[in-house]
Order: C-alpha cells, then sequence, then structure tokens
C-alpha cells in the first residue's frame, strides 16, 4: 500500500485469483487462442502479401486489420500469460503501464478508425462500382491507412498523458491482470471526474465515428444488393462483404480498448 501524499512509481498486478491448478488451465487456454490469433492473422498478411490476385483494395484493408489484431492481442496476453505462470503479483512500473495503456488504447482506435474505412470500401464496390477504380486507386489507400494509423496513435496521446498526471497515492495495486485506466482511475486521490467524463465523451466519438460510416454503408448496400434481380448476382455481392462483416461481429469484445 501508498502512503497517502506519495504517488505510485510502479504497479502491483493481481491478476487472477485462483488455485495453482486453474492458473495452468487458464494458461494453456489463453496460450492456445494467443497461439492461433498469431497464426491465423499472420496467414492472411502473408497470403496477401504473396497472392497477386489478393492484392486489392479490401484485402490490403483485411491485412492491415490483422496486424493492428496481432498488435492489440501481443500487448496484453503475453503479460497476462506471464502473471499465470509465475506466483504472486507482477510488478510493472510507471512507465511500462503508461506504455501499455498508450499501445492499447492506440491500437484498438485504428482498428475502428479502418473498420470505418472498410464499411466505406465495400459501399463504393457494391454500390458505385463503375467508379471503384477511380476512388479506390492505390494511392488513396495508402493515405487512407497511414491517416487511419496515425489517428489511433496521436489520438491517445492526451488521455493517456491526463491519466498519469494524476496522483496514485490509494494504493499501487492493480486488480487487473493489465493496466486497465478504469482501475487507475480508482488509485488516483486527485478528484478525476472531469478527466473521466472527458475521456469518456472521447471514446464516444471514436465508437460512433466507426460505427456511423459502418452503418450507413451497409444500409445503402443491403439496400442495393436487395434491387439486384438474380439470386446468384445477390449472394455474389453479400459474399464480398463477408470477411468485413465478420469482422463487425466481433466488434464487442474490441469495446474495451477504447
Amino acid at each position: 500500500m501508498m502512503s497517502n501524499h506519495t504517488s505510485a512509481t510502479e504497479f502491483c498486478l493481481l491478476g487472477f485469483p485462483g488455485s495453482e491448478e486453474l492458473h495452468y488451465i487458464l494458461f494453456a487456454t489463453f496460450f492456445l487462442f494467443y497461439s492461433v490469433t498469431l497464426m491465423g492473422n499472420t496467414v492472411i498478411i502473408v497470403i496477401v502479401c504473396v497472392d497477386k490476385r489478393l492484392q486489392s483494395p479490401m484485402y490490403f484493408f483485411l491485412g492491415h486489420l490483422s496486424a493492428a489484431e496481432i498488435l492489440i492481442t501481443s500487448i496484453i496476453i503475453p503479460v497476462m500469460l506471464r502473471g499465470l505462470l509465475l506466483p504472486g503479483m507482477q510488478i510493472i512500473s510507471l512507465a511500462g503501464c503508461a506504455t501499455q495503456l498508450f499501445l492499447n488504447l492506440a491500437v484498438g482506435t485504428t482498428e475502428f478508425a479502418l473498420m470505418g474505412v472498410m464499411a466505406v470500401h465495400r459501399y463504393v464496390a457494391v454500390c458505385k462500382p463503375l467508379r471503384y477504380n477511380i476512388i479506390m486507386n492505390s494511392h488513396t489507400c495508402i493515405w487512407v491507412v497511414i491517416v487511419s494509423w496515425v489517428f489511433g496513435f496521436l489520438s491517445e496521446i492526451w488521455p493517456v498523458y491526463a491519466t498519469f498526471q494524476l496522483t496514485f497515492c490509494k494504493s499501487n495495486i492493480l486488480d487487473h491482470f493489465y493496466c486497465d485506466r478504469g482501475q487507475l482511475f480508482k488509485l488516483s486521490c486527485d478528484d478525476s471526474l472531469f478527466t473521466e467524463f472527458i475521456l469518456f465523451l472521447m471514446a464516444i466519438f471514436i465508437i460512433i465515428g466507426s460505427l456511423v460510416p459502418t452503418i450507413v454503408s451497409y444500409t445503402y448496400i443491403i439496400s442495393t444488393i436487395l434491387k439486384i434481380p438474380t439470386a446468384s448476382g445477390r449472394r455474389k455481392a453479400f459474399s464480398t462483404c463477408a470477411s468485413h462483416f465478420s469482422y463487425i461481429i466481433s466488434l464487442p469484445s474490441g469495446f474495451n480498448c477504447i
């Protein structure tokens, strides 16, 4: 525990409760999922880079989503796996905690931005096929991806800076397996209500900024597909959206990254 007048310079991660046997089971389970995630997304990236037939805007964006997925899981999962194997609380420095939180939020924000970009791309492909090659040229795709990554990292500088301007004097024990922002606020002895409110508004802006173009784009896409006279044509049009739509379904699991 910290005294009432000093701020923590390091944190202790409690990790998962339970017996040592339970920790081993959890380690094996999460390690399996982590390995599958790494291998699956790595395979996607390699195939997109190697197979010339897949070097299109849709798979270009999908490759960047896979890269973001690898990064965001690698920021959190290895620390969690170490905590499951080693007994006792895990120590992380203030700088390490800030770095982990920043990378987690930045890559998570980038994922949301890329998801919105892919939705607009699908709209252009399905609803504006004659102008597709003009709008979604390689120059445009590269710049859109660069802007998404830069936006993701720049947008999280102030939130993380504001979080670590607080004084963590209540305790240095985080009841989590990684540096969670909500847990950090609980340890602060400053009045953080205004900061939390601003960060909440920023998170809502990022989520809505991704969901609105996704919802609008798929509204137009579905409307356009339903007007296709043949069933085979409708199936083909729907199949082009499958990779992006499957990612949208997994969106709730990424809400905690914002």
